[in-house]
């Protein structure tokens, strides 16, 4: 991490013991610190106002609000942070869409943490936020 501070992360996902398994795959590495949760885009958008993130991971698939609906609404209100959709449908059949909303990466669910931390992290970067 050669000195920086952990880069801020919000997640978004309807499971709540699927959020606590990603929180706890994130946070082992010390690049990274989750600074609030969500189980919703509406809500998460309130949280993402909240915390100010530089990254948010977020589930496509969830009640009330879809992440699908909540990446330009995310985008809208912070323009700097990074969107990672992380999600149990195909890359090949989502990411475009997810990619034309806002989304800044796609890492589909059952991959390593690593590449979630990867992803992330390159999306900060790109954004300039990290």
């Amino acid at each position: 991490m050669d000195g920086q501070r952990p880069i801020s992360v919000f997640l978004v996902d309807d499971v709540p013991e699927l959020r606590e398994m990603i929180r706890y795959g994130i946070e082992g590495d010390p690049c990274f610190r989750v600074v609030g949760e969500a189980g919703d885009g509406r809500s998460a958008i309130q949280g993402i106002a909240a915390t100010h993130p530089e990254a948010v991971v977020l589930d496509l698939s969830m009640p009330d609000m879809s992440g699908l609906d909540a990446i330009p609404e995310i985008r809208k209100g912070n323009p700097a942070v990074a969107i990672i959709v992380l999600s149990g449908f195909s890359g090949d059949r989502m990411a475009p869409a997810a990619r034309d909303r806002g989304a800044d990466g796609y890492v589909e669910k059952g991959a390593p943490i690593s590449e979630l931390c990867n992803v992330t992290r390159s999306a900060v970067e790109e954004r300039g936020a990290g």
